[in-house]
């Protein structure tokens, strides 16, 4: 399938390629890009430097979450699982950015607030406080896992489970390991994010199906890397055909929304989508 292509993208046999990165504004050629395609990666975003202070730090408050028992975060579930050693990890950390002054500082990166122009005309913002906050997943496969991979899905229903109608907005990634292509990672369909309400909402069996889709691309995504992926925009996460520490992938994750102002706190109620997730298919 031949896709349309930008100065600086190629396409390769549903792999992408890019070498766009982002600096104090976005360039015509990038928004151009995304308006598009719905997704963009941008490369070398944090050095290595600073991936291993992230790394360092997910560490640390996982250490201390575990000590204390935690299970929950603004009323955001945690998700627990086990290492290779049998030993009990977080895949799942959300507010991260509430828990350390280096994760606050990301989220305080001119880079990131320039990003909000992708959502114009709308104005939008960093979740510093709503949705999940600043979201660190940490997955390995092992021979015992349970969750190996996320099916095709948006972003944008969990807008009806609060009982509000879908608006736009953002998922940004920021990768801390490099996941080539032919082991898995991010999949997704470019220009979904204009597609219909009606093909949004049921145009695949949500979290379910994990099948391969002709129209689906992907691409090499290196340690340092951000990716950016409208959230009406179907993507899954495909399976690693690796076992134990190759196959491990460390994505931070941070909403751009709009719309009114929700702030969560220690007090808040675990929103219905999270219930429903424990009922979903590995």
């Amino acid at each position: 399938m031949q896709l349309r292509t930008y100065p600086l993208i190629e396409n390769c046999m549903k792999k992408w390629t890019s070498n766009f990165e982002l600096g104090e504004t976005l360039t015509y050629e990038q928004k151009a890009f995304f308006d598009e395609h719905g997704v963009i990666v941008f490369r070398n975003f944090i050095n290595q430097e600073t991936v291993k202070t992230f790394i360092s730090e997910m560490q640390r408050i996982e250490k201390d979450w575990i000590a204390e028992n935690r299970e929950k975060v603004n009323g955001i579930p945690l998700k627990f699982g086990k290492d290779e050693a049998g030993n009990k990890t977080i895949q799942r950390f959300c507010f991260m950015n509430q828990y350390s002054a280096a994760f606050k500082g990301l989220l305080e990166d001119p880079r990131l607030q320039v990003l909000t122009e992708l959502l114009y005309p709308y104005e939008g913002r960093i979740a510093e406080d709503e949705k999940d906050g600043l979201v660190f997943n940490n997955y390995i496969n092992t021979a015992n896992s349970a969750f190996t991979q996320m099916g095709w899905h948006t972003d944008s229903p969990r807008d009806l489970f609060l009982g509000q109608k879908i608006m736009p907005m953002l998922n940004v990634g920021i990768h801390l390991d490099t996941c080539l292509f032919e082991n898995g990672g991010l999949r997704v369909i470019p220009g979904t994010h204009k597609q219909s309400m009606i093909k949004l909402l049921f145009g695949k069996k949500y979290f379910i199906d994990n099948s391969d889709d002709d129209k689906e691309v992907g691409f090499d995504i290196y340690s340092g890397d951000l990716t950016v992926h409208d959230g009406r925009t179907w993507h899954r996460v495909k399976q690693s055909p690796l076992i134990g520490e190759a196959s491990r992938r460390r994505v931070m994750y941070v909403p751009i929304i709009t719309g009114k102002y929700k702030p969560k706190s220690e007090n808040s109620k675990t929103p219905f989508y999270h219930r429903l997730a424990t009922k979903v298919p590995r």
